[in-house]
């Protein structure tokens, strides 16, 4: 029977969007508000001059520009400090990040913007009334954060036009300085220069610059791109090296205390008692604070002189713990509920073309293929401790964090301590990874409802590894199932794919805003339903398991699982039609030419393989970015060895390329960490795995050789931080079947 097209997924756009009324109609197709001036002035010092709402000028010439994302590893404060600097025609090393308090221009348009489910190929009205719309809610909620691969995405226009607008205001100041006109004027490493000799540097200029008239603002041409597409060091990079780079766990406000904690093992358990007393004589110890709040999880914490101390009389206190109704929960039950819901629904179509059912029971179906794999929970493991310092005292609050959400953040800590947001005062630091991890504020508030009790001195609550690993929001587990068609010449006909998990934009709307989300969430499917390959018959639904396991947005998201899972199955396709995997790839991407160069791209590169080792490829489109990669394996002795890994990617124009070729070793190493090793199990209500020992990340000698190959493109920059993991775990996998004849159909990739 043939499936409804269209109607649920525009039902969903729509009344997610509240498309009801002329009123807000109307409101859709007015111009977005402009995101170039706050709504507070940018705070200045020593002479500084604030141009607009993202650079102000120094007296000594240097530009500050306004650090609106978290850097946390990947690079982003460099990449937007070039987008200023390009425009603005200064030096890099003239150009200072600054951190700016919060404001509705700083929001992430792009990210929330992604989030709807459309096909990339889709490029009807309905998308781009959507598209445009979000984008216009998007900048009024003005929600501050780093994720989604979307920082470069966003800012690219946004702080462009900061930095050209500067620059024209400059130029018109000079200009009406020496009686001349505009055109006689041009801008060269932070100064203002005319055909007469005359010169005047950005400092001389700013304060009149401030009362000059732009006029219209050009960007620039990108073939007049003189800083953008080089490849630049990190600015960052001397601060991390010498130490003097701050992180949150760095803060040292004066009379600081230190608080370690113990959380429910049980999922969804409580405090039942304790006994403070008996640890009060402890060294250094002064408070035992029961932390717990609603739709949290339940804790005690100890605070003491020292961060030492507050552990080891945390590790002395007895807790009693009411478990909960999840004592009985396990991992295995869990995948059994996922195979029960996909034998009974029939899930929420992502994405349908022809008729998929109708085609795999059709006379050209001559060779059927099924399969169904699993991917586990996952942790993020970051390697900065999480971790937050708070001072609440006389109606204010501070807050010392490594955040990727800085309003969230806020406002948990005004609602925790009940005090206004205006009166709680953020300290951003850098992060020590991130991942997804720091998208959710619940160490903020923990540390905010424990200085509570500390009579107005800071307090620094340090999480240990193993609480780290044993309470995360962790990347959900899922099952997913395949069943498709092929034809005499091995011709793919059909295709229909349904997976089951939960839904983290359900959980996260709750922890961060209060409500609970409901409905499709594009993160369950993203991987399956998007791909490119042109299959005439396709249906690909997700059906979401309500979890009670607390998940959460990690490196790549659903990408992370579902790149595996698909790419896997087009490799037993491939297999099955007795074709090469990059030959049977190829004739599905006929009209997708961008993915054709990337995968050439990469199998040209990667060359001859060695005697003893496989290729592997997987090639997968995540945030806009396609990225194609082959992996070099061995197996010796019943263990996956990966020695090298070629990665093609076409990211639209390329900022930074040092960069980018950074973000892909990362991603590649992140990945395989997840691939070989990464298992979150639940036993009893209680997660399993507890630190290193037992959750293991890759090894500096087991780290691959990484080669980068950059596609030229034109086209607008997309994103980076997240795209180099999803094709990892499937390229593995896909060599491990050419060298052993076994299918690995679960994560993590296991042969015994």
């Amino acid at each position: 029977m043939s499936q409804p097209k269209k109607k649920s997924r525009r039902r969903f756009i729509l009344g997610g969007l509240g498309l009801t009324g002329a009123l807000l109609v109307g409101w859709g197709f007015l111009p977005p508000r402009q995101r170039l001036n706050a709504a507070h002035d940018l705070p200045v010092h020593d002479g500084e001059v604030a141009l607009n709402g993202w650079i102000s000028i120094a007296a000594d010439g240097s530009v500050n520009v306004a650090m609106h994302r978290s850097e946390m590893g990947q690079g982003i404060h460099t990449v937007l400090q070039m987008l200023v600097a390009e425009e603005l025609d200064v030096p890099l090393s003239q150009v200072k990040p600054m951190y700016v308090p919060a404001d509705k221009i700083y929001g992430n348009l792009a990210a929330i913007a992604d989030g709807l489910p459309f096909h990339p190929d889709d490029q009807g009205s309905l998308k781009r009334v959507a598209h445009w719309i979000t984008l216009k809610f998007a900048r009024e909620l003005g929600v501050q954060m780093t994720g989604g691969s979307s920082s470069v995405k966003d800012a690219w226009l946004p702080m462009r036009e900061a930095g050209a607008t500067a620059r024209a205001m400059l130029v018109a100041a000079a200009a009406k300085k020496w009686q001349v006109a505009v055109a006689e004027c041009k801008t060269q490493d932070g100064a203002v220069l005319h055909a007469s000799g005359k010169r005047a540097s950005y400092a001389e200029l700013a304060a009149d610059a401030v009362h000059s008239q732009p006029g219209e603002v050009q960007l620039k041409n990108p073939r007049d791109f003189k800083l953008i597409g080089t490849p630049q060091p990190r600015t960052d990079a001397l601060a991390k090296v010498d130490g003097s780079a701050g992180f949150g766990i760095d803060a040292r406000p004066e009379g600081m205390l230190y608080a370690a904690l113990k959380q429910s093992p049980t999922i969804g358990g409580k405090v039942k008692q304790f006994d403070a007393a008996s640890v009060m004589n402890m060294p250094g110890v002064t408070q035992v604070v029961d932390f717990s709040m609603p739709d949290m999880v339940a804790g005690v914490a100890v605070v003491a002189k020292s961060y030492w101390q507050a552990r080891q009389a945390m590790a002395a206190l007895t807790i009693v713990w009411e478990p909960g109704d999840n004592a009985s929960l396990s991992s295995e039950g869990i995948f059994k509920e996922f195979a029960s819901q996909l034998d009974k629904e029939s899930g929420h179509a992502y994405y349908q073309a022809g008729d998929a059912a109708e085609a795999l029971a059709g006379k050209n179906v001559v060779k059927t293929v099924e399969a169904e794999y699993r991917a586990p929970f996952l942790a993020h493991a970051a390697m900065e401790p999480i971790n937050c310092t708070a001072q609440v005292g006389d109606s204010k609050v501070d807050v010392w964090v490594s955040t990727q959400v800085p309003g969230i953040s806020v406002d948990l800590a005004a609602k925790v301590a009940n005090v206004k947001s205006e009166n709680v005062n953020l300290h951003m630091a850098y992060l020590g990874g991130g991942f997804g991890r720091r998208l959710e504020a619940d160490m903020v508030a923990q540390a905010v409802r424990i200085a509570m009790e500390t009579k107005g001195l800071p307090v620094q609550l340090i999480w240990s590894r193993e609480e780290d690993i044993s309470h995360d929001m962790y990347r959900p587990a899922a099952l997913a199932r395949f069943r498709a068609g092929l034809d005499s010449a091995g011709k793919l006909l059909a295709y229909d794919n349904k997976s089951a998990s939960g839904a983290i934009a359900h959980q996260f709307l709750k922890r961060a805003f209060g409500f609970a989300g409901a409905g499709p969430d594009k993160t369950t499917a993203e991987g399956e339903f998007d791909m490119p390959y042109e299959i005439p018959n396709q249906r690909i639904a997700h059906v979401i398991v309500p979890s009670v396991v607390p998940i959460g947005f990690w490196r790549s998201v659903g990408h992370s699982h579902n790149a595996f899972f698909k790419e896997s199955f087009i490799d037993e396709l491939a297999h099955a039609a007795n074709q090469d995997g990059a030959a049977f790839r190829r004739a599905l991407l006929v009209r997708h030419p961008r993915h054709l160069a990337v995968l050439d791209a990469a199998v040209s590169k990667a060359g001859q393989v060695p005697a003893g080792r496989a290729h592997g490829l997987a090639l997968h489109e995540s945030f806009g970015t396609i990225v194609a990669q082959i992996a070099e394996v061995s197996v010796q002795d019943g263990q996956i060895r990966v020695h090298r890994v070629v990665c093609a990617l076409d990211c639209g124009i390329a900022v930074n390329p040092n960069i980018i070729a950074q973000q892909m070793e990362s991603a590649i190493v992140f990945g395989l960490s997840a691939a070989l090793y990464g298992e979150i199990l639940i036993k009893d209500g209680k997660v399993v795995q507890t630190n290193f020992g037992d959750y293991p990340v890759l090894r500096i000698n087991e780290a691959p050789e990484v080669e980068t190959v950059i596609i030229k493109s034109a086209e607008a920059p997309q994103g980076i931080g997240e795209p180099g993991v999803p094709p990892v775990a499937p390229a593995v996998a896909n060599a491990v079947f050419k060298l052993t004849g076994k299918r690995l159909r679960s994560l993590p990739l296991k042969l015994s």
